[in-house]
């Protein structure tokens, strides 16, 4: 567990009044470009000693006209400060200058854009291209337990790679690949970052706050993923906290709900939005209408409704999943509440929902209460009539029908998750992908509900142009 946390409300042109609280080890920003998330990443460091705040928030003599009256306020966990209660700190910009009192202390790493450049493009390395340099510096391998956490997040090996000091405080890098080695003049610039990142992290004492703008820069998507799981296993280990910045699915893709923080046009949402969900809420989409709802299976049978209900019209919808039905609320709500965006909106929320639904808001609720166990007990009631086509559906033979039978009997006995049912009963009819069952099952319920999906159908079609 982290000894320290921080609580942020920041009071400038990005966010003005917004709170955000890190409640996972592992924090990830995400947003379209400029929405802020740099402005928060900076905040974060602000609140300890060692980060100047002109780092971040520099007044420039040309173009910022006023910073007067920027604020930050701070409540941070620190057990040695104050073992019971929040230490509350504040960084304000008066009288052209940052003032903050009392700042608490904290190893601060951050890891700015410029980590990717790659070193032939770097004026530090120039020296090192001439005929006539001499290296006095020793070089050395890279430690089995850097190497090895590089070559788990990299998928390749780098246990024969070495480091040198270079300049004051610099590192330059040597590969090896068969028999030959090559400098990092020739390295890719994410495999370079990455080395350094890793290195530096596992040097960096307990509880130190890693600060990464945009993870994912020179990464291929698989490295991005498998960086956060990097950073997540060392806050186990060394009570590190990491924040960082994004616009890749892949870097959120192994972090909780409560782990992401989206900046949208001035508001701070807390859960997971996919980077596709996010262009929807800004309006750069060139679809008509975009449909928010709690999760991948709600997408899935809501896209099943409008494939067999709006034919051709279907090209101009997207369903997003929000992860939540408080977040599909107030993201629907936050899109149609900005006179900006020409993209009409809708609400689905699951039968089960606390969220109230509301037609008139464009908030619609679907039948049942657990989506899955809804449709699944529906088709499973009618069983006898839908037998036949359910079994070619999950791609079985005809006379395979017996077996689909069972199978669905055994599953609805024993299972304990409704989010697994459909995968539970691919793998009892012979392993067929769970997203085939689960359509066949959507196709069925859809038949037999054919007044909901007829009234759903002309929600949206009354919001299309």
């Amino acid at each position: 567990m982290i000894t320290d946390n921080i609580y942020i409300k920041p009071i400038f042109p990005e966010f003005v009044g917004e709170d955000i609280s890190f409640d996972f080890p592992v924090t990830a920003l995400i947003g379209p470009n400029g929405s802020g998330k740099s402005a928060i990443l900076g905040s974060a460091a602000c609140a300890y000693k060692l980060t100047k705040p002109g780092t971040f928030f520099p007044k420039s003599a040309v173009g910022d006209e006023s910073m007067a009256g920027w604020r930050v306020d701070y409540e941070i966990i620190d057990k040695k400060l104050n073992a019971r209660q929040v230490v509350k700190r504040s960084a304000n910009f008066r009288q052209a200058k940052w003032v903050r009192g009392d700042v608490a202390e904290r190893n601060v790493l951050f890891f700015g854009i410029e980590r990717t450049v790659p070193a032939g493009e770097k004026t530090v390395f120039k020296a090192l291209a001439r005929s006539s340099y001499t290296h006095k510096s020793p070089i050395s391998t890279l430690s089995p337990d850097i190497a090895g956490q590089v070559e788990h997040i990299l998928g390749k090996p780098v246990s024969e790679y070495k480091t040198t000091a270079y300049g004051q405080s610099g590192t330059f890098l040597i590969g090896k690949s068969g028999a030959n080695s090559y400098s990092e003049f020739h390295f890719g610039a994410g495999e370079s970052s990455i080395i350094r990142m890793v290195s530096i992290i596992e040097q960096a004492p307990i509880n130190s706050l890693i600060l990464i703008e945009e993870i994912e820069n020179g990464l291929h998507p698989i490295a991005t993923q498998r960086m956060v799981e990097y950073l997540i296993e060392v806050a186990e280990r060394k009570s590190i906290q990491a924040i960082f910045t994004t616009h890749s699915d892949y870097a959120t893709a192994p972090l909780p709900n409560e782990a992401i923080w989206a900046c949208i046009d001035g508001k701070l949402r807390q859960g997971k939005l996919s980077v596709e969900a996010l262009r929807a809420v800004s309006g750069r989409v060139d679809k008509k209408v975009a449909i928010f709802v709690e999760d991948e299976f709600a997408r899935a049978w809501v896209e099943a409704i409008l494939r067999e209900k709006i034919g051709n019209n279907f090209d101009q919808i997207e369903v997003h999943a929000v992860h939540g039905d408080g977040n599909a609320v107030k993201t629907h709500l936050a899109h149609q509440a900005n006179p900006s965006i020409k993209t009409k909106s809708i609400c689905v929320i699951d039968g089960d929902s606390t969220q109230a639904d509301n037609k008139t808001k464009g908030i619609i609720r679907l039948p049942g209460t657990v989506p899955e166990l809804s449709v699944f007990d529906e088709v499973r009631a009618n069983l006898d009539e839908n037998i036949a086509v359910l079994t070619v559906s999950c791609q079985r033979a005809p006379e395979a029908q017996e077996t689909v039978r069972k199978a669905i009997a055994e599953v609805a006995s024993t299972n304990r998750d409704p989010h697994l049912i459909f995968n539970q009963v691919g793998i009892k009819i012979g392993f067929v992908p769970e997203a085939i069952v689960r359509g066949a099952f959507l196709a069925l319920w859809i038949r037999a509900n054919n007044a909901f999906c007829e009234e759903f159908k002309e929600i949206i079609l009354k919001n299309l142009p």
